[in-house]
């Protein structure tokens, strides 16, 4: 392969990441904890969407356990916002491991 045909190719592979980049902040994931009583949903990207509380599990008394279910819920959704991540991208960088993608 040439020079010029690689530099074809990078480019094409640039815009195929960039697209599904785009397409990435666009999807979003929900995490949940205590049976969907604390649900986080979060974008593609992993930046933070929404917050739902059932209002039973607000207790005034209690406000370690609704933290530590927003964090169970945080992660829940960010470990899915990783998959759905590497879905999209695992093809095109063919598992290269590239940072940030």
């Amino acid at each position: 392969m040439n020079p010029q045909q690689m530099l074809q190719q990078a480019r094409k592979l640039q815009a195929q990441l960039a697209k599904v980049q785009e397409e990435l902040g666009q999807e979003s994931v929900t995490g949940t904890a205590a049976a969907g009583a604390v649900a986080v949903t979060l974008d593609g990207h992993g930046a933070v969407r929404s917050v739902k509380l059932d209002k039973a599990t607000v207790d005034p008394q209690d406000i370690e356990t609704l933290e530590d279910l927003i964090m169970l819920a945080i992660k829940d959704a960010q470990a899915k916002a990783q998959a759905l991540s590497q879905s999209r991208l695992g093809p095109l960088t063919g598992g290269l491991g590239i940072p940030g993608f």
